[in-house]
């Protein structure tokens, strides 16, 4: 199957997954991180879940899956054992319009779930189209020896020319092509580094010389 990948706001928004595994949790995890209103419905919760439901942090349901159960929710996951269970949570989704992860049966669920490797506000997905997920998981992380936390404060640094750009030149080609150039430098290179002093001459040359770490309202000792 060949899906379409996007970025979906779910915060403060409810969720059902059904199942109380490790799958369950997982999906339950990487939900919660992106703030959304977690409900679960199972007869037995993994260890975690059940602390995250003691701890106010989901909503539970502990009893078997009944229909019914999804109303409300902008996403749905089914994530039991069980495939009959699964099946029927496959098809309460279709019928209310709510897209659906069928953890054990991707071409019966409507999306699937990447592998996720973030670094701050940089968010890279891999996915095989559900074939595979520890495949995936392993490109996940082969790209994570790559890609480091570097990555996640250069973006800092970028976002905050953004906003100084924006105030300081309404031309928004000219700020476009500044912005292509300094996402083409070797900025996450010299992150890494600390060599600040390089990366200060680098954002001078491109952005002008009142683009440095500090008029940024970045310190040197406290750079990203």
């Amino acid at each position: 199957m060949t899906f379409l990948p996007i970025n979906i706001n779910v915060s403060g928004r409810p969720v059902t997954i059904v199942g109380g595994g490790g799958v369950a949790r997982r999906k339950c995890l990487s939900l919660l991180e992106a703030g959304a209103r977690v409900t679960v419905v199972a007869p037995r919760l993994d260890e975690q879940l059940m602390k995250l439901a003691d701890e106010g942090a989901i909503c539970l349901a502990q009893r078997p899956y009944a229909d019914g159960d999804l109303a409300g929710s902008v996403l749905a996951y089914a994530a039991t054992d069980d495939p009959a269970v699964n099946r029927a949570v496959a098809e309460e989704a279709h019928n209310r319009g709510i897209p659906v992860d069928v953890t054990d049966d991707p071409e019966r669920g409507s999306f699937t779930s990447p592998a996720v490797l973030r670094r701050g506000d940089l968010v890279i997905a891999v996915s095989t189209g559900g074939g595979a997920p520890g495949f995936a998981a392993r490109v996940r992380d082969d790209i994570a020896e790559i890609i480091g936390q570097e990555y996640a404060e250069t973006l800092l640094i970028l976002g905050a020319i953004r906003e100084k750009l924006l105030t300081a030149s309404k031309n928004a080609a000219y700020n476009k092509h500044i912005l292509h150039d300094l996402s083409a430098a070797p900025l996450p290179e010299m992150v890494r580094s600390r060599n600040f002093e390089e990366l200060d001459r680098t954002l001078a040359r491109i952005a002008g010389p009142d683009f440095t770490l500090e008029n940024l309202g970045f310190g040197r000792k406290d750079s990203p």
